[in-house]
């Protein structure tokens, strides 16, 4: 069972896993149309509970959340609903059924005064979206002591309707806009489709406790967009270099949050992509 199904990893994760598998995605906005999916709002119990119940999944992997950081920020009570009550009635549900869970999780939970984050470093979010995310994590581990917590950082990939980093750079770009991008904040971004296969070989070996999957590259945000342009044959000088206090955000960012994932590749046996190999599998991809 996959949650938040509709959305850039969910989607992928679902068409990867049900060659394999029998996946049913779980979604607020799922056609009810298909018969492989369920349209399902997890932060209504008892509702959302019952159905995910009786379906006696064996894995749920729960990717489902708010992840628009501003808007956390701004509307503590929607980002607490989904991120926290949300994940724990999704938690309560692999209880109450006995699946193993898979949480997917984000740097976003360190302050990024250091970088390159392990596994044992503690975390110290500054805004409110990885307040709500590290609460679950807690949640996660309280109810499910088996469960995997997956940190992640930056997703990116093809998605038919909404856009993320790269896409919004190449979308940009190929308008001839001009686009401004901070310089100074770094992260490790991630392929979609690379983390997927991670998540795959999680379940298949049975991973528990916390991982860091992300992209094996730390980068500044500047330079991630340079390397799309470049990567899509674009005109890389409409690209603005700024810094993050010139930004109108809402929300505080971690100045570098990127993650050290060198513990995942060894247990997942997986290779985790750095930005270079990411761009490449995306343009052999274009839809």
């Amino acid at each position: 069972m996959v949650t938040g199904s509709s959305g850039l990893l969910g989607r992928i994760l679902v068409n990867l896993l049900k060659n394999d598998y029998e996946v049913i995605g779980i979604d607020k906005y799922s056609p009810t149309n298909e018969p492989d999916a369920l349209a399902l709002d997890i932060t209504q119990t008892p509702g959302a509970l019952e159905s995910m119940v009786k379906l006696r999944p064996s894995v749920v992997v729960h990717t489902a959340a708010e992840t628009n950081v501003d808007l956390c920020e701004t509307d503590h009570e929607r980002a607490r609903m989904i991120n926290v009550e949300g994940t724990a009635n999704v938690a309560e549900a692999c209880a109450k059924s006995g699946a193993r869970m898979v949480f997917i999780s984000t740097d976003y939970v360190f302050d990024g005064t250091k970088g390159n984050y392990s596994e044992a470093d503690q975390p110290n979010p500054i805004s409110y979206y990885g307040h709500s995310k590290l609460e679950a994590e807690r949640i996660v581990m309280s109810k499910l002591p088996n469960a995997l917590i997956l940190r992640t950082s930056v997703l990116y990939g093809w998605h038919p309707s909404k856009l993320n980093f790269v896409t919004w750079v190449i979308k940009g770009l190929r308008e001839r806009q001009t686009l401004k991008v901070v310089k100074d904040h770094i992260n490790s971004p991630t392929l979609a489709d690379n983390l997927a296969k991670a998540i795959r070989s999680a379940i298949e070996r049975n991973s528990s406790g916390l991982l860091h999957v992300a992209g094996s590259e730390r980068i500044s945000r500047f330079d991630f967009a340079r390397k799309t342009a470049k990567s899509f044959d674009l005109d890389e000088s409409l690209l603005v270099p700024v810094d993050m206090r010139d930004l109108n955000w809402a929300a505080k960012r971690p100045r570098d949050s990127s993650l050290d994932v060198a513990k995942a590749e060894k247990e997942l046996g997986i290779e985790l992509f750095g930005v270079d190999r990411g761009l490449e599998e995306m343009l052999r991809t274009e839809p």
